[in-house]
């Protein structure tokens, strides 16, 4: 006879700062939600979807509906006091992962200087190793997959992307067709 599991072995499992940051992501969205009308405007005679506003007002309200879900379900939760873990463990999690913030404000500081193609490439390898990666098959893929990325923007998708201050050292029509394609 197999036997179902328990109310509490179903149940969802909550940590010490739960409420905390279901708290202040309501906060956070509320805010965000509160200056739509200041960042995105309404054009007259424009298909609701095609609005300028629509999607990132769409966005932060589902924003805003999921935060109240989360911030209702940590307060009802009748095992709240129960602590998992510390507060100081919790804390440093979430600052753990600031660092990925860290690297990507990194990436857009590197890439006017040392141009899109290079930047993406050494990035998607060193995130790829700082991951736990090590092996070159690994981390060659990571390479090709930065260099893919810049070719689908670039080439295909004619994203404008400043070239890089790098890219001045390079004969003319080398520069050229790096500051287009690459």
């Amino acid at each position: 006879m197999v036997s179902s599991p328990s109310a509490s072995a179903r149940r969802l499992s909550r940590k010490v700062g739960d409420l905390g940051f279901a708290a202040v992501l309501l906060v956070l969205s509320l805010v965000l939600l509160s200056q739509i009308g200041e960042q995105t405007r309404w054009i007259p005679r424009v298909p609701l979807l095609a609005q300028p506003g629509f999607w990132p007002g769409l966005s932060l309200g589902s924003m805003v509906l999921f935060a109240l879900v989360y911030i209702t379900g940590s307060w009802r939760d009748p095992e709240r006091p129960v602590r998992e873990t510390g507060t100081v463990p919790e804390l440093w999690f979430w600052l753990r992962s600031l660092e990925y913030a860290l690297w990507f404000m990194a990436y857009v500081f590197i890439v006017p200087l040392a141009g899109y193609l290079p930047s993406s490439v050494i990035f998607c390898t060193v995130l790829a190793y700082r991951a736990g990666y090590r092996e070159g098959r690994v981390l060659g893929a990571a390479a090709l997959l930065g260099a893919s990325v810049v070719l689908l923007f670039k080439s295909f998708l004619q994203v404008k992307i400043p070239g890089g201050a790098l890219y001045e050292y390079f004969p003319a029509a080398l520069r050229n067709l790096l500051i287009v394609y690459f």
